[in-house]
């Protein structure tokens, strides 16, 4: 295969081959609309993330450059997070030497590239498939949690005091303390304030206007207009340039530091990546496969690591942006990225007159929109166990830390999913009259047992943990019955795999309903799960009479078994029962 064959298969070349002039106008007005959110949107993700601001831009321009060409997605929008950013914060700032700025970029760029060094082995290995192992109520959980931490820790920028503690409740009562002795610091919390209020205004009156642009042109020059570079923190001029390796002064044991950490960035971002890739390309009739878009996030992460960005991912709140913008290809990407490029180049020094209060306004917004107190109440309305879990993960991330939140969440996500496997649901079946087919006798108490058979439903495969609670629900119908039971079938197309422990469970089962003289019997079993049931059962030991193709031809030779009839017969399955 050429190079130029090679080059021609990623996504962004064969687009380009394929370019309609009719996109052109579109595309560079979208990418223009998109670069008013880049500059604010990434500094204060870089800011909340404990890094110089300005990182933000080169986690913003690399990213959406090297994405435009490798990723899968047509308009998907990468860069700084807030998801993404309390992790990076978790994972620099403890090994930063007393906050050093430059130790600190150094450290999230090998952070990065770490991160997409592993995402592209994922990639390679066919690996896209892991995000399904995150439940829902787990994510609510955590995008909730992260919320809440972004937003706290901007709170001391809002207010004008230091930040000198960690962890939610301890910057709360920090930011409550220095308020009650100091008070607030009221040029900045104007700033801060009506900087918010400006980008909710614009959301709900003017929405084809970037809120986010208003607030910070109107905070930039606000400042400049009545001199407010001494009464409040600002950003500080940008240094002039192009992105440039930063990786200089870290060792290996930092490496091994930042590994655990990766590889929890690696998952939530690609999560995230993900979800919002398939979610758009299903909103435009397209489909973007989950390894190939973990590889290109695995690319795009090492291309911002090696030029002094940081760990990146897919855009919630950028991407829809585009679309609304009319954007149809990668060009919007491309446009974006080069207009922060310029700004950087020529107006470096703009943000010396932008507060930093604004920034964290800016934030804040973002933030707040991950919170999703709707999801939480749908929970509690249809899963006291699920909302269990969201709790769970929300609490673990926002009071424990987010590596251990997650870590924890995750564990009781896996906890119940054995739970639920070891107490599956399980039920006798029963006959209803004038109603074809038999039935769960939970959901139809007025159903009747056929007499002398037992029809039970086990809804789970069998495996160790639950093979004992399966013989002993049997036996607990059997010694309840009113009549004598001459037959016990197990209705067992919900079973889907077997476990030799299981299998032991199904022979003393067999053995003691032998020695009351009843006999045991499968209807509908699978025919792989029927053939391991035989090869791991003693030999000979249930017999192919024992197997019915369905529960009703079970009844039917309950009912005949004593005619004198060919059982094939009785047993012969309908047309349409495929074993």
């Amino acid at each position: 295969m050429s190079l130029w064959t090679g080059l021609g298969r990623l996504p962004g070349i064969a687009t380009a081959r394929t370019y309609q002039r009719g996109w052109l106008r579109s595309d560079i007005g979208a990418g223009l609309a998109l670069s008013a959110l880049l500059v604010p949107a990434g500094m204060g993700y870089a800011q909340a993330a404990g890094l110089p601001p300005y990182t933000g831009l080169y986690a913003t321009i690399v990213p959406m450059l090297v994405y435009a060409v490798v990723g899968p997605s047509r308009i998907l929008v990468l860069g700084p997070d807030s998801a993404l950013a309390p992790l990076i914060a978790a994972a620099v700032i403890p090994l930063a030497a007393e906050g050093d700025p430059q130790r600190a970029i150094a450290l999230a760029g090998v952070l990065s590239v770490l991160v997409g060094v592993i995402l592209m082995l994922g990639g390679i290995l066919r690996l896209g498939f892991i995000t399904e192992l995150l439940s829902n109520p787990i994510r609510i959980g955590f995008l909730n949690a992260i919320a809440v931490i972004v937003i706290v820790g901007q709170l001391p920028l809002l207010v004008g005091t230091e930040d000198d503690e960690s962890g939610v409740l301890a910057e709360i009562a920090d930011v409550v303390d220095d308020v009650f002795e100091d008070g607030v610091h009221l040029s900045a919390f104007l700033m801060g304030a009506g900087s918010i209020a400006v980008i909710v205004a614009a959301r709900r009156f003017v929405p084809v206007i970037p809120g986010v642009l208003i607030a910070v042109v109107g905070a930039v020059a606000a400042t400049a207009v009545f001199s407010l570079t001494d009464e409040m923190a600002m950003v500080g001029e940008l240094p002039q340039g192009f992105p440039a390796p930063a990786l200089g002064g870290v060792g290996w044991g930092d490496v091994v530091e930042l590994f655990g950490a990766a590889v929890a960035i690696a998952v939530i971002a690609f999560a995230d990546t993900a979800v919002l890739s398939r979610a758009f390309a299903m909103r435009h009739g397209e489909h973007v496969d989950g390894s190939s878009e973990m590889r290109a996030l695995g690319v795009v992460n090492v291309a911002a690591g090696v030029t002094g960005g940081f760990p990146v991912c897919g855009s919630g709140s950028r991407t829809p942006v585009v679309e609304e913008s009319g954007g149809r290809t990668q060009l919007v990407g491309v446009v974006g990225a080069l207009a922060v490029l310029l700004f950087l180049l020529v107006v470096p020094g703009l943000t010396a007159y932008l507060p930093q209060a604004a920034l964290g306004a800016v934030v804040i917004v973002a933030a707040s929109s991950l919170i999703d107190l709707g999801a939480v109440r749908h929970l509690w309305k249809v899963s006291k166990v699920e909302f269990g879990l969201s709790v769970a993960a929300f609490a673990g991330v926002a009071l424990a830390g987010v590596l251990q939140g997650v870590l924890v969440a995750v564990g009781l996500s896996l906890i119940v999913v054995v739970v639920r496997a070891w107490q599956p649901y399980r039920t006798e079946l029963v006959e209803l009259p004038d109603v074809a087919g038999y039935h769960d006798v939970e959901r139809h108490p007025e159903g009747h047992r056929v007499d002398g058979l037992v029809l039970v439903r086990f809804d789970a495969p069998l495996f160790f943990a639950n093979g004992a609670i399966l013989t002993r629900y049997v036996r607990d119908l059997v010694r309840d019955a009113e009549k004598p039971v001459e037959w016990v079938v197990l209705a067992a197309e919900p079973i889907t795999d077997l476990d030799t422990t299981a299998v032991e469970a199904i022979e003393e089962l067999d053995g003691y309903l032998e020695r009351k003289g009843i006999r045991l019997g499968f209807a509908a079993m699978k025919g792989p799960v029927k053939d391991r049931l035989n090869r791991m059962a003693a030999e000979g030991r249930f017999e192919v009479e024992r197997f019915h193709p369905t529960v009703r031809t079970a009844v039917i030779a309950f009912r005949h078994r004593n005619d004198d009839i060919d059982r094939r017969d009785v047993d012969a399955p309908p047309r349409d029962v495929v074993d």
